[in-house]
Parts: structure tokens; C-alpha cells; sequence
């Protein structure tokens, strides 16, 4: 993700991004957000309805084309059901765009619109 989406998402949401750009012994979120920009507006939301819960992101990136969004912390169920939610509305976005898009396999998974191809 480019680093003004980066900083955004750390920005206002610094409690469940306090990892960012932090030490790699201590979290994966030192690595930053490990996706496209296309995924910009998922991810705002998805900050937006978890941050006042009691979570920090250890990792967000691509995985098998779609979003995963690790946590630390307690989260409850309602919590996991949110990170559900949007990990299988990312399998419906290109990540390159933000674009409706769909799971392609072109030798790695990954999800995109027409436009951006495979």
C-alpha cells in the first residue's frame, strides 16, 4: 500500500496500528500494510468499526488473493466477524484499483478487475 493510504490508516487509527513501521521482533506490522491500494477503502472501514475495541493489527497483507488482518489482543466475536466480513469482501475487489473485481489464478491468486487483468 502506498504511503499516504499508510499513513491515513495510521494516523486515525493509531491505537489498532500502533505497530506500524515498529520493530520486526515485536510485530509484522513493522513491514507496513502488505497489500494494494485497492483495498484502501476495505481497510478504512474495517479501522473504523474496530478501533475502539481492545485489538492492535500484528498483520495486514494479501494472502491466497484475498485480505488477512491478524490480530493481537482480545478480540471478541463481533470483532472476528467484522475481519470476516471484510476478508471475504476483498475476494470481490481488485486490489490494484478498488474496482469490482475476481479471484484469478495466473500462477499466484490474486484478485482483479478487468482493467487491471491478470
Amino acid at each position: 500500500m502506498n504511503k499516504e493510504h499508510s499513513r491515513y490508516l495510521v494516523e486515525n487509527f493509531p491505537k489498532l496500528y500502533q505497530g506500524y513501521g515498529g520493530d520486526p521482533r515485536e510485530t509484522l506490522m513493522a513491514f507496513g500494510f502488505e497489500c494494494g491500494d485497492g483495498w484502501f477503502d476495505l481497510l478504512k472501514e474495517l479501522s473504523e468499526k474496530i478501533e475502539n475495541h481492545d485489538v492492535v493489527a500484528s498483520q495486514v497483507k494479501e494472502k491466497y488473493g484475498t485480505l488477512r488482518f491478524y490480530l493481537m489482543g482480545g478480540a471478541t466475536d463481533e470483532v472476528w466477524d467484522l475481519i470476516d466480513e471484510a476478508e471475504e469482501e476483498s475476494g470481490k475487489i481488485c486490489e490494484e484499483c478498488g474496482q469490482p473485481g475476481k479471484l484469478i489464478d495466473g500462477g499466484w491468486l490474486s484478485v482483479r478487475c478487468e482493467a487491471c487483468g491478470d
